[in-house]
């Protein structure tokens, strides 16, 4: 079922948590063109969350957690900005994904802490496609990352744009597997990325086809791929890095690109 989701009637949090509350299992529910200083805990199953136009979600988080808490199973997003999201244990992020199975299709997370953080969930997985990650990030005191998940299933990273990370890594995954595609992750002249892809428990990884970058104020200049290291605890059953493009801009020490 479809049902349009105006801007008349969110003006505050609680229209906006209470719809997404109450939306049936498999509903479309559709954003009208806006800025919303607001927040929503996703708790249905099977729900589609579409912008139409320009669609913002900015400032404001639900539960000290995220601009969007998804509870609820099997939820795709698609076409809506996260931006600004700030919370008092500097861990707060655009999307924090709680439940099983995310997908996000041509969205933008822009000057987040996390971009998207994923609590554990061992049969989950998270696809991300055709979206846009820049000056996310932060390491006070703890780190935030572009993209962090936990103990997942899988992470699929396609067609997406990291750029401009602050301090801590463009993608961190915990994941059994991670598949990373066809991306771009680099730090350009002003992004202060450590490493650009960290996989620190092990697990399978995927690295195919991305254009990858180191720049000159990266805060780790050593390394731009890292595996295993918080310790390998995961079944690497299948490890690929091929296809990519890696650059660095004149730093003083050339970075490895899988270490």
């Amino acid at each position: 079922m479809e049902k349009p989701w105006r801007s008349a009637s969110i003006s505050g949090s609680r229209p906006r948590a209470r719809q997404s509350r109450a939306a049936a299992p498999g509903d479309t529910i559709l954003i009208e063109k806006g800025e919303y200083f607001d927040c929503s805990i996703v708790a249905a199953d099977r729900l589609t969350i579409e912008g139409k136009g320009d669609v913002v979600i900015t400032d404001k988080t639900c539960e000290g957690k995220a601009l969007f808490v998804t509870r609820g199973n099997d939820i795709t997003l698609r076409n809506i900005t996260f931006t600004r999201a700030r919370v008092p244990d500097g861990n707060g992020a655009g999307i924090r994904a709680e439940g099983a199975n995310l997908r996000i299709e041509n969205s933008r997370f822009i000057n987040n802490e996390n971009g998207i953080l994923a609590a554990d969930s061992p049969k989950s997985s998270i696809v991300i496609v055709d979206s846009e990650f820049s000056r996310n990030g932060k390491c006070e005191p703890g780190c935030a990352h572009g993209v962090y998940v936990n103990n997942i299933a899988l992470l699929h990273i396609e067609r997406c744009t990291f750029t401009d990370t602050k301090a801590a890594h463009n993608i961190k995954s915990r994941a059994f597997r991670t598949e990373i595609l066809s991306s771009k992750i680099v730090d350009g002249e002003t992004g202060t990325s450590s490493y650009l892809v960290d996989i620190p428990n092990g697990g399978s990884l995927i690295l195919k086809d991305n254009v990858m970058q180191k720049g000159r104020k990266t805060s780790n200049a050593a390394t731009a791929v890292s595996i295993g290291a918080e310790g390998v605890k995961q079944k690497t059953e299948e490890l690929l890095i091929t296809g990519n493009n890696s650059r660095t801009i004149k730093l003083a020490t050339r970075p490895s690109f899988a270490t």
